[in-house]
């Protein structure tokens, strides 16, 4: 930076003629000036100016050296002037990591309005049941679920979802519905395969909270496969409501055992690594999925 504002002073100085006059036009004093000039002489080993009493004139290699300091200056001009459309320009790659369900649900049947608003912009869509911190890797944004781990990431909640125990009217109509949560014991239910809060089926009871010990009959990597199970009359599973939430709302999955439901609801969290300075393609996409959310509420 020193080397920059030693090449501006320059600039300035051969402009103006002499030091005062170039000090006055930018807000400096004749003597920073004349030392900023004089360090880039000793760093150059050569004399730019000759001084007079009243004018500068350029020395030979002065007068080279100007050619390439005005292409240095221009070029830090150009750069600044690219630098200073960037808070408004939606352009470049957008990556984000979420889970299965959501991507499928929540945020595909959206993203061709939102990239023909954006059409500068592309999307990289990565998928995976749990949170993991990619943005040293080039990762822009991440939209995950319940209680995330300790770090100096950006969260910022943007809806919640409720998990519903529930199966299709025709398993129910095979098997009869649970009345107590105890009676899941007795029932064909299926839960992810990988260890996790969303394997704990609790419910609220006059003793308090419990927790039923589910034997599954079948477990599944993806949300949208133990769905599936349900949807096909297997038996019994249990959601998240942003997942499931049309298929209650049209019949297709009903919700059991809704007198026992603990009533504190997940948390949907956004995720971005830094708050100042907030890149225009995270802002926009932030924005209208906020607004789409709110167009389309899962409950």
């Amino acid at each position: 930076m020193d080397n920059y504002s030693q090449m501006l002073a320059f600039m300035w100085a051969n402009e103006h003629g002499n030091f005062s006059a170039a000090a006055r036009a930018n807000g400096l004093t004749p003597s920073a000036i004349s030392k900023l000039i004089t360090r880039l002489e000793d760093r150059l080993k050569v004399r730019l100016f000759q001084r007079g009493t009243r004018n500068l004139t350029l020395t030979e290699e002065g007068s080279a050296y100007l050619v390439s300091a005005r292409e240095v200056i221009n070029a830090m001009a150009e750069a600044d002037s690219l630098a200073e459309a960037f808070p408004n320009r939606v352009s470049g790659s957008l990556r984000i990591h979420t889970m299965t369900t959501f991507a499928k649900h929540q945020i595909l049947p959206w993203l061709p309005e939102f990239l023909a608003l954006y059409p500068g912009l592309t999307v990289d869509i990565q998928v995976g049941a749990q949170y993991v911190d990619h943005f040293e890797q080039g990762l822009d944004l991440a939209i995950h679920s319940g209680v995330l781990p300790d770090s100096s990431r950006i969260a910022k909640k943007i809806g919640e979802s409720a998990w519903i125990t529930c199966a299709s009217p025709a398993y129910l109509a095979r098997k009869g519905s649970p009345s107590q949560p105890r009676d899941l014991l007795n029932h064909d239910c299926f839960n992810f395969g990988f260890n996790s809060a969303w394997n704990n089926w609790r419910f609220l009871t006059n003793d308090g909270q419990v927790t039923i010990p589910i034997a599954p009959k079948a477990v599944f990597a993806q949300g949208d496969l133990l769905r599936e199970m349900a949807l096909g009359g297997a038996g019994i599973v249990k959601l998240a409501q942003f997942h499931i939430g049309a298929d209650i709302q049209q019949g297709r999955l009903i919700p059991l055992l809704t007198n026992y439901d603990i009533p504190t609801k997940e948390p949907i969290y956004l995720i971005y690594s830094n708050r100042k300075h907030l890149s225009p393609r995270i802002r926009v996409f932030r924005d209208f999925m906020q607004a789409k959310l709110l167009e389309t509420p899962w409950d």
